[in-house]
């Protein structure tokens, strides 16, 4: 089975030839290293590049162990597959493994002819800093897990079906492979306990494990509620962590977004135009890896839908602000919530996850903050179950969930 990732390709193929370092960093696991082979190499073969002019290097291969420790040898190496002034496209994977690789890279830059991509698996090159290793001189391609769309044209089928796994198990590619619920439940359990815990533990020289053991397991509890890093400090205190530090907590904090397996969204004052301090929400990147760290409990839908929905707006592009709207009522001041203030150069919308709007009432609760913003942009209400898309009377789109993650053109 081949997923076709034509989001992230067509990323690619725009930053072909630009003289850049080409760096592709994502969570492990979620198909850097298939997206640059076969998926980009297969295009660039058929836009009639030479085979011999894409450079497929392995670095965990044993027959290239030698350059691990040696990065002279392995520029020498890569150097001697350029035979002409022809254009040449150098694909790296797991270029971590060679000590110095920063260094190389950046000489790699030097040679006109020679377009360079790489990516890496371990903690390190997971970093969300590492294009400062380049100097300014990297140009990043952040890749996901699978989107329910890029999921559902693998899997097809019954759409319900297909969203009532994705919410369970997500979109680790690797998923796919596995055919019962038990086997994919064991995957991603084994698989953030052996690959991306250990990788934050090591990378940042966790003393205490069982404490960022625990704050995993609190935020994916708190997905879809404001939190902060000064209630999860007390929650900690409370509990008889006498010596822990609120430094402690906003390091470990830094540490699971750095490793992409969090991220973070800031609250927006939309009226007054700013942003405001805390509290914030935390989303996780995979929501298989989630369910996986509650051992598949606390599976409540609208929580689970609100974090499939913002994965989706930052797949799409968006930079995503959880919106504030104060309201005034009876001379009192009243803060609503808007989940998702969506911006992309000029164009803003605001959307509301709500399971259902099954009353009149319950309708005019989801509707009340975005009724209060007396700009133009669209507004959206995106529900469990609504049938084809309608209008509020307040001119709000209404999508069902399903058809929002498969189309684009809803948005």
């Amino acid at each position: 089975m081949e997923i076709q990732r034509d989001e992230y390709l067509d990323k690619l193929i725009g930053k072909r030839n630009n003289g850049l370092i080409k760096i592709v960093t994502g969570i492990r696991r979620c198909g850097k290293s298939y997206l640059l082979d076969p998926i980009f190499k297969r295009y660039l073969l058929n836009q009639g590049v030479p085979e011999d002019h894409v450079i497929k290097i392995e670095l965990d291969r044993p027959s290239n162990i030698r350059y691990h420790h040696d990065a002279e040898a392995f520029d020498r190496y890569v150097r001697s597959f350029v035979k002409d002034d022809g254009q040449y496209y150098l694909i790296l994977d797991e270029i971590q493994l060679v000590e110095g690789f920063e260094f190389v890279l950046n000489g790699f830059l030097y040679e006109k002819n020679l377009d360079v991509y790489v990516t890496g698996s371990n903690s390190r090159f997971l970093s969300s800093d590492i294009i400062t290793e380049f100097r300014g001189r990297g140009d990043q391609i952040r890749v996901n897990p699978l989107s329910f769309s890029e999921y559902y044209t693998a899997v097809g089928g019954d759409r319900l079906d297909a969203w009532r796994e994705y919410y369970m198990y997500g979109g680790i590619p690797l998923i796919l492979a596995q055919t019962t619920d038990s086997e994919k439940s064991s995957f991603l359990k084994d698989l953030f306990e052996q690959t991306y815990f250990v990788d934050i533990v090591n990378r940042y020289h966790i003393k205490r494990s069982d404490i960022m053991e625990s704050m995993v397991k609190f935020l994916a509890s708190a997905v879809g509620s404001l939190t902060n890093p000064k209630k999860i400090y007390e929650t900690f205190r409370s509990n008889g962590e006498k010596e822990l530090s609120l430094n402690t907590v906003n390091a470990y904090l830094s540490c699971l977004e750095d490793a992409f397996i969090v991220r973070k969204a800031l609250r927006y004052d939309v009226k007054g135009k700013k942003y405001i301090g805390t509290p914030q929400k935390y989303y996780f990147t995979d929501l298989g890896l989630r369910n996986a760290k509650l051992n598949f409990r606390q599976l409540e839908e609208n929580h689970l839908m609100e974090n499939a929905i913002y994965n989706e707006l930052l797949y799409r592009g968006y930079t995503v602000d959880v919106g504030v709207v104060e309201i005034r009522e009876n001379d009192r001041r009243i803060q609503t919530e808007v989940d998702f203030v969506c911006n992309k150069g000029y164009e803003r919308i605001y959307i509301q996850s709500a399971l259902n709007l099954d009353t009149h009432e319950k309708t005019v609760q989801e509707s009340r903050p975005m009724n209060h913003i007396r700009d133009s942009f669209k507004k959206i209400i995106i529900v469990r179950d609504g049938g084809k898309p309608w209008m509020t009377e307040d001119g709000i789109l209404v999508v069902n969930v399903i058809d929002f993650l498969l189309n684009k053109d809803l948005m």
